[in-house]
């Protein structure tokens, strides 16, 4: 059947979706053992390992977390329906505020110093449940916007074809001056600690300063990775959704390259482990638009590489014999090593305001949104709020999380966070609504929120582990980078086909 994708020209809907009919649904003989594994198997079994923890309101209130974050995680595993962002946002706190916290209280030990009582860590879980019931609320509130209409706009954003072969060479040259500067591409497959070095020896002497340190960091290391990405992502978009780009030897040959290119500057060696979950994350929704089986796979996969290859992917972070020792007298260990400080941090974060900071009231919001002005012209623009509270604590290495809870607790107190994260449930269903209906209704390859929301979805578990003003910088190229390749008047004779 002949589809009119001309501007204006209305898509007709497919007869059957492939994430409607019964087949998508997963059978009942894998989501039965599948949901209490995640709701109630893997939760009871951390919490009865044997530990000094005290079993008091912080450790209920955590399996409380467990429990309703797998009964979501579930729910977005077994909808007919892809939630991307929703179903990464479930999976983050799953892991990251759910399961890795209850190990750290069983056993009693974390991953960063709580230097404030017990009671701000009962309030950071609490904090923590009023922030995923919120969601749950704004997705709620989502559900009853009309649906999204099954019509391509007049003004619909397009990839631009010359635009994107251009692109793609920038990319590649970014890439390529990132190696270069960096030592070659020998650095990339050693270490993260190894990669920063180099880093910091690429910015010069002047870069002595933390906060120019990682400035020029994030700039040098952030326009070496995103484009690339984002080079990748659009090419493989054009390659699986248009026979004709199959056809031209030049597409394929290009995403090939852009293929390597990715293996050097984005590998899971020498990035951090949620940079690359974010690259494996936003390729496999792009890659497989309609299949809600690698949507499920996505998902399931996301857990076992948080639970079980994250600690394994931790001695890629230090050069050889220069890491910290690594005790194994439990399973649970491995938990409390690694990227999971957040609950510990929103803690501190509550430590840090009752110590006399009080919360900012959209001062740290206002540095995160004009973080491109350099400090020699806002001289009081606000440090990052990880660094803040880490300078507090005395901590030698600021570089520390600073979750979304903690960042909208400290700017608008406790009313304000609840309404932020209805805020950003609201959105994160409303483009889940909106991926389904522009990858299954509309064939154009050149349909930019095709990619960009699978991107969200995967840059999500930064956004939420914070802090914003570190996480912001990426954000900028990636916007920069596709206002480069969009194009808001159709061109048929140089659009994507």
């Amino acid at each position: 059947m002949a589809v009119d994708i001309r501007p204006g020209a209305a898509v007709p809907a497919p007869a059957a979706a492939p994430d409607a009919g019964p087949r998508a649904a997963l059978s009942r003989a894998l989501a039965v053992p599948f949901a209490l594994g995640l709701v109630a198997v893997l939760p009871g079994w951390v919490a009865t390992q044997p530990g000094p923890g005290a079993h008091d309101e912080a450790f209920w209130l955590q399996l409380t977390v467990c429990v309703y974050a797998g009964a979501r995680l579930t729910a977005m595993v077994l909808s007919a329906r892809r939630r991307l962002v929703q179903g990464s946002f479930w999976l983050f706190v799953y892991i990251a505020m759910g399961i890795a916290p209850l190990a750290q209280t069983v056993l009693d030990r974390v991953p960063t110093p709580v230097v404030g009582p017990r009671s701000d860590t009962v309030l950071a879980v609490a904090l923590v449940l009023v922030g995923v019931v919120a969601f749950d609320v704004g997705a709620l509130l989502a559900r009853h916007r009309p649906s999204v209409r099954r019509v391509v706009p007049r003004a619909a954003a397009s990839v631009h074809r010359p635009r994107l072969y251009a692109f793609v060479v920038f990319s590649w040259a970014a890439s390529a001056l990132m190696v270069v500067r960096l030592g070659g591409l020998g650095v990339f497959f050693s270490s993260r600690q190894e990669i920063s070095e180099s880093v910091a020896g690429a910015l010069g002497p002047a870069a002595g300063a933390a906060a120019v340190s990682q400035a020029g960091s994030a700039f040098l290391r952030g326009f070496g990775t995103v484009p690339a990405l984002l080079a990748l992502l659009l090419l493989t978009r054009w390659l699986v959704t248009s026979r004709t780009a199959r056809r031209r030897p030049l597409v394929p040959l290009l995403w090939v390259v852009t293929l390597g290119v990715n293996a050097v500057v984005n590998n899971p060696i020498s990035n951090p482990r949620y940079w690359f979950l974010t690259v494996l994350f936003a390729l496999l929704f792009t890659a497989f638009p309609r299949s809600p089986v690698m949507y499920r796979s996505a998902l399931a996969l996301g857990a076992v590489v948080a639970l079980v290859v994250f600690p394994f992917a931790d001695r890629f972070r230090y050069a050889e014999d220069s890491g910290p020792a690594r005790e194994t007298e439990s399973v649970l260990v491995p938990l409390t090593l690694k990227d999971y400080d957040q609950v510990g941090m929103i803690a501190n974060t509550v430590s840090f305001a009752d110590a006399g900071t009080g919360h900012t009231y959209g001062r740290q919001l206002s540095g995160t949104l004009l973080f491109f002005v350099p400090r020699s012209v806002w001289s009081g623009k606000p440090e990052d709020s990880g660094v803040r509270v880490g300078e507090w604590m005395g901590m030698n290495n600021t570089n520390l999380s600073s979750p979304l809870w903690a960042e909208l607790w400290l700017d608008f107190g406790p009313f304000g966070m609840a309404l932020g994260f209805v805020g950003v449930g609201y959105a994160a269903s409303r483009a889940d609504r909106r991926y389904v209906s522009q990858t299954l209704d509309d064939p154009r390859p050149g349909h930019v929120m095709a990619v960009v929301i699978p991107l969200v979805a995967g840059y999500g578990f930064i956004l939420l582990r914070g802090p914003l003003l570190q996480a912001s910088g990426r954000v900028a190229i990636a916007v920069l980078c596709l206002a480069l390749v969009t194009t808001f008047r159709p061109d048929p004779r140089r659009m994507l086909r």
